[in-house]
C-alpha cells in the first residue's frame, strides 16, 4: 500500500535555523523522527532515545498512538521505513531534556501556554477563519472561568489543555448551554463519611511518612466537615439522589473538598485524592487521561475559579468524565 504523502510543516525555529516535521493535519498532530527530535533540542540522538524509552516505559503516553513509520528516501536513492513520533512525544522530550536549546522551547511553550491561560485562548485565525467571530464571543465566556492567579505551572497546564483537546476546544462547549449537565453512569456506588475519612487518615500517614506534609494536614475545621460534604453530595429526596450519577458525585466532591476548605490545611490535595479514590471505587478512574500532572491542574482551576461560576465548572468536569 502507497504511504500517504504528508505535507512538512515549521513546528520550532531557533536562532540556528527551523527545523521541518511532518504534519498530520487529519489527526493534529506533527510527526518527527529521533535525528529530527535531537536536532530540536541540539542533543544527541541516545538522549533523545532514553528519553522516549522512558516516557513510553513509564506510560506518560501510549506508543501505539504516538509512534509511526513514515517512508524516507536516503541520500543513495533507497527509500526506508523511520519510525516516528508525535507532538506529543516531541513536548515531552523537551520537558525532560537538559540543554539550551530545550531550555529555549520551554521558555517558549511556557510564554504561550501562559498566554493561553491569562487570555483564555490560543487563536490559529487561518483554521478558525469561517467562524473567528462566533469564537471571539466564546472567548469572553470562557475567559470568566479561567484563573486570575498564576498557580498553575506550564508543564500542568499542558497536561489539562492535553486532557480537554477534543472536547474543550470546541465552539460548542464554549457554549453556556453545551456544558453537561449530568454523567452517564448511574450505578449504585454506596459512600459513607466515615470511608472517605479513614482513607484520608491513611493519605495522612503516607505523606508524613515521605516528608510531604506535616501533622497540620488535614485536620478538619470542624468535626464532621468531610461527612457533611459526603452527606451533602449522596444526599436524596422522594427518593431520587440530588447528584444521580457516579460523575456527578464525583465532580461535586472535588469541588465541594476544595473550595469548602474543610481542613486547616490540605485541601487541594484531600480534594484530590477524594476525587480520584471515589472514581476508582466506582471503576471510572482512567489514569491515561487523568494524569498526576493534570490533576494538579484540575483541581487549581476548580480551587482559583469564581464561587459564581460553580456550575460552569461543575460542567467541566463533567465534560473530561463523560468523554
Amino acid at each position: 500500500m502507497k504511504t500517504p504523502t504528508i505535507d512538512p510543516v515549521l513546528i520550532y525555529q531557533s536562532k540556528s535555523g527551523g527545523i521541518e516535521l511532518k504534519g498530520d493535519f487529519q489527526k493534529d498532530t506533527l510527526w518527527a523522527s529521533q535525528a529530527q527530535i535531537a536536532d530540536i533540542f541540539g542533543v544527541e540522538r541516545s538522549v533523545v532515545t532514553k528519553h522516549v524509552r522512558n516516557i513510553l516505559s513509564d506510560k506518560e503516553l501510549d506508543g501505539r498512538s504516538v509512534c509511526a513509520k513514515f517512508a524516507h528516501t536516503a541520500e543513495d536513492g533507497k527509500t526506508y521505513q523511520v519510525q516516528c513520533y508525535n507532538l506529543d512525544v516531541i513536548l515531552a522530550v523537551g520537558y525532560r531534556t537538559n540543554s539550551a536549546r530545550a531550555i529555549q522551547f520551554r521558555q517558549w511553550a511556557t510564554k504561550t501556554l501562559r498566554h493561553h491561560i491569562v487570555e483564555g485562548y490560543t487563536i490559529n485565525k487561518k483554521r478558525l477563519a469561517g467562524n473567528y467571530d462566533n469564537f471571539l464571543q466564546a472567548v469572553e465566556s470562557v475567559k470568566k472561568l479561567l484563573p486570575s492567579g498564576g498557580q498553575v505551572k506550564a508543564e500542568d497546564a499542558l497536561e489539562l489543555v492535553k486532557m480537554f483537546a477534543s472536547t474543550w476546544f470546541s465552539l460548542d462547549a464554549y457554549d453556556r448551554s453545551a456544558l453537561p449537565k449530568s454523567g452517564a453512569t448511574t450505578k449504585r456506588v454506596k459512600l459513607a463519611g466515615g470511608d472517605l475519612e479513614i482513607a484520608l487518615r491513611e493519605l495522612k500517614h503516607e505523606l508524613i511518612a515521605k516528608k510531604e506534609a506535616t501533622e497540620l494536614f488535614g485536620n478538619e475545621r470542624q468535626a464532621g466537615g468531610v461527612t457533611g460534604i459526603v452527606g451533602n453530595v449522596f444526599q436524596s429526596f422522594g427518593g431520587k439522589d440530588l447528584y444521580p450519577t457516579v460523575e456527578e458525585k464525583a465532580a461535586h466532591l472535588l469541588y465541594f473538598i476544595v473550595k469548602n476548605h474543610p481542613f486547616t490545611d490540605g485541601n487541594k490535595r484531600s480534594g484530590a485524592f477524594a476525587f480520584v479514590w471515589f472514581l476508582r471505587k466506582a471503576g471510572l478512574l482512567d489514569t491515561a487521561r487523568l494524569t498526576p500532572s493534570a490533576l494538579t491542574a484540575l483541581t487549581l482551576f476548580v480551587a482559583e475559579s469564581n464561587p459564581k461560576d460553580k456550575d460552569r465548572m461543575i460542567g467541566l468536569v463533567l465534560m473530561l468524565l463523560n468523554k
